[in-house]
């Protein structure tokens, strides 16, 4: 992944519904823009095309995906079950701030 990859909110980086409003809107204007408005579909959905084909995994089976979820499941509980023992035992203190 890029370092430097700009901060886009949530809502607008995985929206496709205002650019299809638009184009939309273009089409009943009869507007020359419609061309405009639907390469920006295009380059939006370009865009989340490299990204899913980026995340890792992706290739992997959904099987295989699944098994890896669960033994990471599993590996959370069991830290979390350790973390609960270790500060029952108070085998450490915690600093208290002051």
């Amino acid at each position: 992944m890029a370092a430097a990859e700009p901060v886009v909110d949530e809502a607008e980086d995985y929206s496709f519904l205002p650019i299809i409003h638009d184009i939309i809107k273009c089409m009943d204007k009869d507007s020359p823009d419609v061309l405009q408005e639907l390469n920006k579909l295009k380059t939006r959905l370009q865009e989340a095309r490299e990204q899913i084909s980026g995340t890792p995994g992706i290739e992997l089976s959904p099987a295989l995906q699944e098994s890896r979820l669960r033994a990471l499941r599993e590996q959370v509980r069991t830290k979390n079950q350790l973390l609960h023992k270790y500060k029952s035992l108070c085998m450490f203190d915690i600093p208290k701030p002051s």
